[in-house]
């Protein structure tokens, strides 16, 4: 019944299905980790309890998004051994090192301290708590450092050679392939993201219990933090993701007349087009709404400033416009979005209202999955711009697929469907419940099942209201 499909399609689809799935469990622990070693930095600071219960529970949906993030991550290096087999083949002298770059420093790290985080609460002194917590912390850190840049040097390949077989085989320094020139501002943009992903998810369920309690203090200072954190980062994040762009129009224009919509060449100013029905067939947005050359003065910083468009550039290299324009728009509305609720809450603050103001708590509430969409609305315009490459403007995508049946990718394809929503949303679920009860006082901690203490050592006090 799969005959009729195409292999290269279905492996795409798998590959988009899974890393989709897998993008959510990292946007969110990356964030959730800085923000608990934040909430344990305070306590040990001030003593006050109503960080150590913060910690506590968040402590919980912290493992269970981390232990989700580690296994649908997993699938994705098989993938790369049977889907992609090819761009394995010849790309593995640099993404392998890359990886394996991650998973000794990052995922060692992680693994070596997150025992003590969960685990230790009551069992080691808070500063030694503390420092797991702030590895565990850093680790996430770097491991985005090296996965982004194995992925920003797929999108600007520089500092390498290709050899005799084909494969792409590192150059006199392997400084020049980590630091390639997109990668600083896709690291940054993607660490803001996931910054941002997690204080809207805290400031949401701070918004649900105030919406029912206005007076628990949990939620009070979980909501006042996350704020905080909309006010102050989401202008960041618009100013980083603008000098993305600008780095993404020097290095990728073809994804950038996507972004776009710009079909044609512009001479004289190019319009910016807010909405409208990208028509690849003819060449051109249909009931576009657009802004007279305010396109140039964004990437150009001027009005009459000539911009190229998808005219310029071969047909069989064009990106698939609409998915690329549209997931744009949504990754740039839902930005504005959370400036919006940030600019609102410090209104709010100003007022001495943000524990009053009611359509505030529900707005922020509504706003709480708007980073999961953004990371991903991101990462589409991120890779589907990117095609037909897959290092880009050096290995097509055509060409780094295994030689598999359609039936064979759709089959698997169907199972990992399957598998992902029964497992990851009955996690998903879970945390959810967890989410819905509101922080209470001396929260219970993370369930042990091991001895209470190791021979001849002392277990330290447990966190508590106050320090030990």
């Amino acid at each position: 019944m799969f005959e009729s499909f195409d292999a290269l399609f279905l492996a795409r689809a798998q590959f988009a299905f899974t890393v989709s799935f897998h993008f959510i469990f990292p946007a969110f622990s990356i964030g959730l980790a800085s923000y608990l070693m934040v909430l344990e930095g305070l306590w040990l600071k001030t003593g006050k309890g109503v960080y150590a219960n913060l910690y506590r529970y968040w402590l919980k949906i912290f493992a269970i998004v981390f232990g989700m993030g580690v296994v649908s991550g997993i699938v994705l290096s098989y993938q790369f051994g049977t889907n992609w087999s090819v761009f394995s083949d010849k790309a593995g002298p640099i993404i392998g090192p890359l990886m394996a770059y991650e998973v000794l420093t990052a995922f060692f790290l992680e693994a070596g301290f997150l025992g003590v985080m969960l685990f230790g609460i009551n069992k080691v002194g808070p500063r030694l708590h503390f420092a797991a917590t702030c590895a565990v912390a850093v680790g996430t850190l770097i491991s985005a450092f090296w996965i982004l840049s194995a992925n920003s040097w797929m999108q600007t390949p520089t500092g390498h050679e290709i050899a005799a077989n084909g494969q792409f085989v590192p150059g006199p320094s392997w400084w020049a392939i980590v630091f390639n020139p997109s990668f600083p501002y896709r690291l940054v943009h993607t660490v803001i993201a996931a910054f941002l992903t997690t204080a809207f998810v805290v400031g949401a369920v701070g918004a649900w219990h105030l919406l029912r309690d206005r007076t628990n203090p949990g939620a009070r200072k979980m909501f006042s933090m996350a704020m905080w954190m909309a006010a102050l980062v989401a202008p960041v994040q618009i100013f980083a993701g603008d000098m993305h762009g600008l780095n993404t129009l020097e290095h990728q224009p073809a994804k950038v007349m996507a972004m776009e919509g710009h079909y044609q060449s512009h001479p004289n100013g190019a319009p910016l087009i807010l909405l409208g029905i990208p028509n690849s067939a003819r060449q051109r947005v249909d009931y576009a709404v657009e802004i007279p050359k305010a396109s140039s003065l964004i990437l150009k910083h001027d009005l009459n400033a000539p911009l190229a468009g998808l005219d310029t550039v071969p047909q069989d290299e064009h990106p698939p416009v609409g998915v690329v324009f549209w997931a744009f728009r949504i990754m740039v509305g839902l930005g504005f979005a959370m400036l919006g609720i940030g600019l609102w809450s410090l209104a709010a603050r100003a007022r001495r209202k943000l524990y009053d103001w009611r359509w505030l708590h529900r707005a922020a509430l509504v706003m709480g999955p708007s980073g999961f969409v953004a990371v991903i609305a991101g990462w589409v315009t991120t890779e589907v711009g990117r095609q037909p490459w897959t290092i880009y403007g050096q290995l097509r995508t055509a060409q780094s697929v295994a030689p598999l049946d359609a039936p064979a990718v759709a089959t698997s394809l169907l199972a990992f469907i399957l598998v992902y929503f029964a497992v990851f949303g009955a996690g998903a679920v879970y945390i959810l419940r967890l989410m819905g009860k509101p922080p209470e006082p001396h929260e219970d901690a993370v369930p042990t099942h091991g001895p209470v203490r190791t021979a001849g050592i002392t277990p330290a006090p447990a966190i508590e209201g106050g320090r030990p």
